[in-house]
């Protein structure tokens, strides 16, 4: 049984290539779930998927001892290791990197750990199934992010991913990088949401987020608050404006397009310009061409706001930037139209 090549890469270089190439493809927010488990004692299982960093509670105590944000399980496990199994959100994705963070573990950490994947029709998968090693059996030290990516990408995709830590101890979040694996229907006139997270959409490049991810904007449903949305910080220069980059599942003729406010009641964004492209670049250089597809709209506090009046959407387009002015928050951003030939990978 052979196992993926991996690197480990410091969390700054990671954040940097993950943030613009990946998602989480087991975060809760995109669907992802924790489905069986060896044991959770100390804490439940379920905080490894919480999309959010890691917290701390000194000094706070629950019925089973310390309060922890992670998975902890109990001391002198007779088992060679703990597992828990998790569910991909999308209906699959194929895997480019890892993380596993220890944050506030400390003399209760994980002292080790492993990964692997496994591909089925099943919610959860039966004791036939064939788990191919990701990540192999790795040292973890306390409170820290431990980050690694697959050297050589594969087209092997994946709907569930199993952690185990040796013996027993602590993680705090688990992170599967990569991407979702797609189905597209046969009917090219089916309208789809193009920049779905379900269909393969990207949030590439923004100028800012420091209230809110910026890949919130593409993900299922309208959210439970402002944090689940993108958000930038305020700014104080005249003529600011803040903008968005999102990569499209496929290539596809644009519609329409909703922008949705909810939850911004007195930081929503003043305006809102939309401009698409088509780019064979993953990220759009300096020199492309971007044509307005939308002026400049009002946008309103708390609402889901529809254009259907677009320009220059005759022709297809591979990605869609949206400029807010002068900054402030969205909650999701909805590119509605029909694909076109084959799906981009």
């Amino acid at each position: 049984m052979s196992t993926v090549a991996v690197e480990q890469i410091a969390p700054k270089i990671g954040d940097a290539f993950f943030s613009q190439n990946c998602v989480d493809l087991i975060s809760r927010d995109l669907g992802g779930q924790i489905i069986a488990r060896s044991d959770d004692f100390f804490a439940s299982a379920e905080n490894l998927i919480t999309p959010t960093a890691p917290i701390r509670r000194e000094g706070v105590f629950v019925d089973t001892g310390a309060w922890y944000d992670g998975w902890e399980t109990r001391r002198h496990n007779s088992e060679p290791s703990d597992w828990v199994i998790a569910k991909v959100g999308a209906s699959s994705g194929r895997i480019a990197g890892i993380e596993i963070d220890t944050a506030y573990f400390i003399g209760n950490h994980a002292p080790a750990v492993s990964v692997e994947a496994t591909f089925s029709p099943n919610k959860v998968p039966d004791t036939n199934a064939f788990w191919t090693p990701i990540l192999p059996k790795v040292s973890c030290g306390p409170s820290q992010r431990h980050l690694f990516r697959l050297k050589t990408p594969s087209d092997q995709s994946y709907t569930h991913v199993r952690l185990q830590m040796y013996p027993d101890g602590g993680i705090a979040r688990f992170r599967v990088y990569g991407n979702v694996a797609p189905v597209f229907p046969a009917d090219l006139d089916v309208r789809l949401d193009l920049a779905h997270m379900y269909l393969g959409g990207l949030v590439v490049q923004c100028s800012d987020q420091h209230f809110g991810r910026k890949d919130n904007l593409i993900l299922p449903g309208r959210g439970v608050n402002m944090g689940d949305g993108w958000e930038t910080a305020r700014s104080r220069e005249p003529g600011h404006v803040d903008w968005v980059i999102v990569k499209l599942g496929t290539k596809g003729y644009i519609d329409d397009v909703l922008v949705d406010t909810n939850h911004f009641k007195g930081n929503y964004p003043k305006e809102v310009i939309l401009e698409a492209t088509d780019s064979p670049d993953h990220v759009p250089g300096p020199h492309c061409i971007w044509e307005t597809i939308l002026t400049a709209q009002k946008l309103g506090p708390h609402m889901e706001h529809t254009f259907f009046d677009l320009d220059n959407v005759s022709t297809p387009k591979t990605h869609v930037r949206m400029i807010i002015v002068p900054d402030g928050g969205v909650k999701r951003l909805r590119i509605c139209g029909r694909h076109v030939k084959t799906p981009q990978k």
